[in-house]
């Protein structure tokens, strides 16, 4: 049996190993670099109005079909990404890279606002209504749709209802057990009992419930984290220019052993912060259009613009929050690395630093986990049909239990592997379909534009 799980883990490695490699990580930041010049560069034309649309406006004043306002897709989206890759994955990053790590990440979330706008759009454009009255869209749905590829949709819902499992639910529950342990010394038993309950009280309703609390949690938790970012940052504030100087030379300039740091080579830096970003931000992986699909809306543009502000939010601000605080406090060179790290930054930086951490942590993972059920739910929906989906809901809670308890080797290994496998069909389908991505994004805005020449005659 101990040899037949062991080839087990060494076939999940391999298969692993080839999913979040450098080619797959070449594919997604290059997709991104395609669809940045196919669009014209529209994550940095549109930047503001995408802003605008998801945090200001937060409603389609068309009133379009849909479950969800914008902001709360936006917010159920960013729920299920604003997560310990924010706080462990910068960590990890700068550890093994060096602070050049942080600038290939905003190099992978600026290209990545591209590849989410262009996934979201789809999603809307090819998204239908369940037997329940209920939108439900994402990759398998545009693949299956839009190039007729019925199979690969399914391939794509199979590895998306797998990594919900791990990736969204038992390794989330297992991180919030193992931080409440060692900060509060609250058995990881009790806690996944609470996160059980407070699981089942939001997931068993379904999206609009999502969409509400995730609606007020979401905002409260990244302004609560980045809140105790800033006040370190201030504190630091002289040496700030200094900081981003070092993130920059290093991301071009190997990186000398200091304290407990081993040095770093400019290709780990990159590497680092590419599969890092990619891993915190989503984009390309065909998880976030899930979300997207449901919001209320006419015009598929609009949504895409919304969504394309979560890899804004995710990366550019929140991932540099924390990569500021590791290289303004000095702890990068420490030889820490994970959450570690970042706690071990914060306390540097501010009394009771560990504490904002910890529950930045808790926050950030649970919401994940309720971002991760509604994927896997409409995944699952796809697979099997609308019976399946209370069953599943009532499924996952329970591991949510389990993995607060469970040595998770091997399911972390199974989760990661299956996330990153979602991005092969998702993928192929937003090359094929890149001509849709321009045709009605270039529709959309010659309407807006012939819609105010037209309101400008009128008052005139």
């Amino acid at each position: 049996m101990e040899n037949i799980m062991q080839t087990i883990e060494m076939v999940i490695g391999k298969v692993g190993a080839f999913a979040w490699g450098p080619p797959m990580l070449i594919l997604l930041v290059g997709t991104g670099f395609w669809l940045t010049f196919a669009l014209r560069g529209i994550q940095f034309r549109k930047l503001w109005g995408s802003l605008y649309l998801g945090l200001i406006k937060r409603k389609d004043s068309d009133h379009g079909e849909g479950d969800i306002s914008h902001f709360q897709a936006l917010m159920t989206a960013l729920s299920a990404t604003v997560g310990t890759g924010n706080i462990a994955g910068v960590a990890t990053a700068v550890a093994a890279g060096g602070p050049g790590a942080l600038f290939w990440m905003w190099i992978t979330g600026l290209v990545g606002m591209a590849t989410k706008y262009s996934e979201a759009l789809l999603a809307v454009k090819y998204r239908e209504k369940d037997e329940a009255g209920n939108m439900s869209g994402g990759p398998m749905y545009y693949i299956s749709k839009g190039l007729g590829w019925k199979w690969l949709g399914m391939l794509f819902a199979i590895f998306a209802a797998v990594a919900a499992f791990g990736i969204g639910d038992m390794v989330q529950s297992n991180s919030i057990a193992a931080a409440v342990n060692a900060t509060f010394n609250i058995p990881p038993l009790v806690t996944g009992m609470i996160l059980m309950v407070f699981t089942a009280l939001v997931v068993l309703g379904g999206i609009k419930s999502i969409g509400m609390v995730t609606g007020v949690l979401v905002p409260i938790m990244i302004v609560f984290y980045m809140g105790g970012a800033l006040v370190i940052i201030l504190l630091n504030i002289s040496g700030v220019p200094a900081a981003i100087a070092l993130i920059v030379k290093h991301a071009f300039t190997p990186t000398a052993a200091a304290g407990g740091f081993a040095g770093s080579a400019v290709m780990l830096a990159m590497r680092m912060g590419v599969s890092r970003g990619v891993f915190s931000n989503e984009s390309g992986l065909g998880s976030s259009p899930i979300a997207a699909a449901a919001a209320q809306t006419k015009h598929p543009v609009t949504q895409a613009l919304v969504s394309m502000s979560q890899t804004f939010i995710d990366t550019i601000v929140v991932c540099t929050m924390t990569g500021l605080v590791l290289v303004l406090t000095g702890a990068w060179t420490s030889g820490k690395t994970g959450a570690e790290l970042t706690v071990m930054a914060f306390q540097k930086g501010i009394w009771g630093g560990n504490y904002i951490v910890t529950i930045g942590l808790i926050l950030f993972a649970y919401s994940t986990i309720l971002g991760w059920c509604y994927y896997g739910e409409k995944s699952v929906e796809y697979i099997f049909g609308i019976k399946s989906v209370m069953p599943y809901r009532i499924l996952f809670i329970i591991f949510v239990g389990v993995g607060s308890v469970a040595q998770l080797n091997l399911v972390w290994s199974l989760s990661d592997t299956f996330n990153g496998l979602m991005a092969i069909p998702n993928l192929i389908g937003l090359l094929l379909l890149t001509p849709v991505i321009v045709k009605e994004t270039n529709k959309h805005f010659q309407l807006k534009k012939e819609e105010q020449i037209t309101g400008n005659n009128l008052k005139n």
